[in-house]
């Protein structure tokens, strides 16, 4: 059985889908994500939580520093296409200084 990461990047070479949440959040001026940096986040980076459960269906949260700056990016494979549900760049006051676990 593949992995998440695994099933991630297969959906991914097969077609992404910005879903509207996250189009909004890119669009933000003081974050003014692009979509190469999700792609690359998505192909390239690290998978820091697991979403089994989520009611959306299986999602995940990866992260990877594209152009310097580090980019989490929320999506859930499927058959045709990966869902890009929502992307950020991760408040350090929430996060440990990698940006790769939650801050206690």
């Amino acid at each position: 059985m593949a992995t998440i990461l695994e099933e991630v990047r297969r959906a991914a070479r097969t077609r992404i889908l910005y879903l509207p949440h996250a189009v909004k959040q890119m669009a933000r001026p003081e974050r003014l994500i692009s979509v190469n940096e999700v792609e690359q986040v998505v192909l390239e980076g690290d998978l820091i939580e697991d979403y089994p459960d989520d009611v959306r269906g299986h999602s995940c949260l990866l992260m990877a520093a594209p152009q310097g700056r580090p980019v989490h990016v929320v999506c859930s494979p499927r058959t045709e296409y990966l869902a890009i549900i929502t992307t950020y760049l991760p408040d350090p006051t929430e996060w440990s200084p990698d940006f790769r676990r939650r801050a206690d």
